[in-house]
């Protein structure tokens, strides 16, 4: 949702102008100095003025001797004269070929009031079950040397410390860390220097960080890799990560991982947007890997471009990154896969494999802020049936509720919420009602007054409840990062709990980075605490990712583990996948954020989130109708494909735009739901191997360099491609058909040539889709009001060049 500018106010009345104005177009702009760049943040400019390869205090690490501990890991100190105390380093492995390097600080000898935050309920519980044992290391000459697997080996130099990972026969590298010494892990300190602040200051927001810098930083390089991926969330039309430092790079901002409430975000840039997920893929014809990071405080990754370190003679199939976190502890994982699909697998095999989805949300979703009252939800569900468009969910956004009081309804415009729910029910559709993390902050609103008598909100730094300004006006949040408080938010979606609700309505988080109007970038401050103590500039990325995995066990509860829950949420993090679906936020009407939307979502689905799409038609504005029917053209191949936009844009439902324009998005929509059984094999794919369902070129075709970069064409599965119309106007696109196989036009079923390129014309009423040969692709082609009335619906087969013994129907 649109958020007013961030300001400090000091009255009320002024903060609730502020809230009125931002519903205006004038108040929707991106404002680029109401967030921080690297230069503004301490952390992120001090690490990126440190030379490769310095000798000075504290970067140069040494690390002692490797010795294995009694549950299979290795264990060593790294150390350096001026450090108050070591650092423990420990190395373990996981099947097949995945390595885990942990780094803290050593709290046996000196211990800090504090100590550093390890992520938890992010990895799998039976993670450290699933270790493997590894061998004595062989130590020669510095250097140590332990076997990961049959075909790797990690090498660890100890003076000054770094670590490869490298093929066990050639000796080839495939990841490194700390080959160019700008490893770093500030130590906690037991008091403030008299002579230093460390106070930090952005706008008119100050930063007091009682617990002083704790910032880590270190490089990684990957290679045999002609590119690097990953990282969502931000919007771009590159589906590989752009070099952000180096030699011809003229914008100079690392990639940001920091969830934030942004509007209508820029779509070239690699600001951070709403989630985060510190997890990089690289891939060339040579050699897959990834490396995650387990961190949910506040990231910038540079990719750096060849020459960066003013070498002259950069080595080929290198590519280079740091890595800088505001706090927390080292927890990464090294993969190494024989393609690149391995490397996803290993991936989702720490974080764990996506929830498998009700057919009905894979389907067509109708949303809007808001649909005023139940006379206006019938009129957009008849509105459906009479113009013959299938869809499965109808949403609705704030204005449902009795003041943006959650879990209540507004009595005036939705006196009879179960008896709405029912007659939409009875057409086999299903409802979704918005629930945020900001709670009223009123004393006659029994969600607050209980979350109050229990202390179950996120304190301020003096220890008091933390209010801030969203849209109830003063509001206080529960603390997610606590177990009781989710156990107590998931009971509250009990049909006794939330009066109203039915079997049929399903939920939407947002503002769950969390946003907050009136906060330093529109966000919590990072001094608020947490259970445990926890500062949130510890675990602000991982905030969205609690909240959500508490309310999809509320569903999971109210159905008493027989109905499989549908929540979207906006923020998330790595993890997020076992909760449900999740989209790129307040998108623009125009054609730029149509385009980049192909590459954040292929991206959400490489790093573990397969159930994502973007909203069609654009949050913001109002689409032209040309742009409106391509985006559902698109949209029929996201994964998660809704139609959602802002209250200050003029309805439109899929039949405002004439006759032939309703003709041809009714015929988008009834492409996706003769794919639907399609799609539901795919969601199951992904929910057993974490696979995802839209998919870049080059995860099907990884020897093929032409796919390496194209982020404008896709496939879905393994067997269909298709690359959407991006420009206003566009008479002819060349599409890139990758593969020996030939291909075949989805509408007529046209030959095409695999591993070229051709130039086709562009149709009004379709986008470019084939089916890849030798396949076979499901399909329902009796249409129906919603997927539930298709159940017992006869399947199709199409086949394209399949073996003789094959019959299609």
């Amino acid at each position: 949702m649109d958020p007013p500018p961030q300001r400090r106010l000091a009255a009320p009345l002024l903060l609730l102008l502020l809230l009125i104005a931002a519903s205006s177009p004038a108040a929707r702009a991106w404002k680029k100095d109401e967030f921080r760049n690297c230069n503004q943040t301490p952390f992120c400019k001090r690490a990126r003025t440190r030379a490769p390869h310095s000798l000075d205090a504290p970067l140069s690490l040494a690390a002692g001797s490797l010795s294995v501990s009694p549950d299979g890991s290795i264990s060593a100190e790294l150390s350096h004269p001026s450090r108050p105390r070591p650092l423990v380093l420990r190395l373990s492995a996981l099947p097949p070929h995945a390595l885990r390097l942990q780094i803290d600080e050593d709290y046996s000898t000196a211990t800090p009031p504090h100590r550093r935050f390890h992520v938890p309920d992010v990895l799998l519980p039976d993670l450290e079950a699933r270790t493997l044992h590894l061998p004595e290391p062989k130590s020669a000459g510095g250097v140590s040397t332990v076997a990961l697997s049959s075909d790797l080996d990690v090498v660890v130099k100890h003076d000054p410390f770094e670590l490869t990972v490298r093929r066990a026969g050639s000796g080839d590298p495939v990841l490194s860390f700390n080959s160019h010494g700008l490893f770093d892990f500030e130590p906690l300190r037991e008091s403030k220097p008299e002579d230093e602040t460390w106070e930090e200051h952005f706008r008119s927001h100050t930063d007091k960080r009682p617990r002083g810098p704790q910032s880590i930083t270190f490089d990684v390089s990957f290679y045999g890799a002609d590119f690097v991926y990953g990282l969502p969330e931000h919007g771009s039309t590159s589906l590989a990560l752009r070099p952000t430092r180096g030699p011809g790079v003229e914008e100079s901002e690392p990639y940001r991982l920091f969830n934030l409430d942004v509007f209508e975000y820029l779509h070239e840039s690699p600001f951070g947007l709403y989630g985060s997920i510190p997890f990089m893929i690289g891939h060339g014809a040579r050699a897959s890997s990834g490396f995650f990071w387990l961190n949910a405080a506040e990231m910038q990754i540079d990719v750096l471009a060849p020459g960066w370190d003013g070498s002259t003679t950069p080595e080929n199939g290198r590519i280079d990154t740091l890595w800088m976190a505001e706090a927390g502890v080292i927890d990464a994982f090294f993969f190494v896969g024989s393609e690149p699909k391995d490397v996803v697998k290993q991936y989702v095999s720490v974080t764990g494999t996506p929830a498998m989805p009700q057919q009905f949300a894979t389907a067509y979703h109708q949303c809007r802020w808001n649909y005023r009252d139940e006379a206006d939800v019938d009129g957009v569900d008849a509105g459906f049936d009479e113009h013959d468009i299938p869809y499965d969910v109808l949403w609705l956004d704030i204005e449902h509720t009795d003041g943006k009081r959650y879990f209540t309804w507004d009595h005036s415009a939705f006196p009879n919420p179960e008896e709405m729910q029912r007659k939409i029910a009875d057409k086999g559709r299903k409802m979704v009602t918005i629930v945020d993390p900001h709670i009223k902050r009123d004393s006659s609103f029994h969600l607050h007054q209980e979350a109050t008598e229990k202390g179950y909100y996120v304190k301020d730094a003096n220890g008091n409840d933390y209010d801030g300004w969203c849209w109830p006006g003063s509001s206080s949040y529960p603390d997610m990062l606590n177990p009781e408080i989710r156990e107590w938010w998931a009971d509250k979606f009990s049909y006794e709990s939330y009066k109203g609700s039915t079997p049929t309505l399903y939920i939407w988080n947002d503002m769950n980075e969390p946003s907050v109007f009136n906060g330093p970038e529109v966000t919590m401050p990072r001094d608020a605490l947490h259970y445990g103590d926890v500062e949130h500039r510890e675990l602000h990325n991982a905030y969205g990712y609690y909240f959500h995995m508490a309310t999809a066990d509320g569903l999971l509860k109210r159905g008493e583990g027989k109905d499989r829950p549908f929540v979207l949420s906006r923020a998330f993090f790595a993890g997020t996948q076992r909760y449900g679906a999740v989209w790129t936020g307040d998108n623009s009407a125009d054609w730029d954020h149509l385009k980049s939307s192909i590459p954040m979502v292929l991206t959400l689905g490489l790093t573990g989130l397969p159930f994502s799409g973007a909203d069609v038609g654009g949050f913001f504005g109002n689409p032209e109708p040309d742009l409106l029917v391509r985006w559902y053209q698109v949209g029929a191949f996201y994964p998660f494909f809704r139609g959602h936009a802002h209250h200050d844009t003029k309805r439109r439902e899929p039949w405002l735009f004439g006759e032939r324009r309703t003709a041809i998005i009714r015929e988008a929509i009834h492409v996706r739901y003769s794919l639907l059984p399609y799609f539901y094999t795919l969601f199951r794919e992904a929910s057993v191997s974490g696979i995802p369902v839209m998919r870049p070129l080059w995860l099907e075709f990884p020897d093929d360099k032409e796919t390496y970069n194209n982020g404008e064409a896709f496939m879905v599965g393994s067997s269909l491609l298709a690359q959407g119309i991006y420009e206003e106007g566009q008479k002819s696109v060349s599409v890139y058909l990758p593969g020996k196989e030939s291909w075949y036009d989805l509408r007529n079923g046209s030959p095409y040539k695999g591993s070229m390129s051709h130039k086709l014309q562009v149709l009004e009423d379709s986008i470019p889709s084939f089916q890849r040969g030798g396949t076979i692709v499901p399909r329902k082609d009796r249409f129906r009001r919603s997927s539930t009335q298709m159940v017992n619906d006869p399947y199709t087969l199409v086949c394209h060049a399949c073996f003789p013994i094959l019959k299609c129907i």
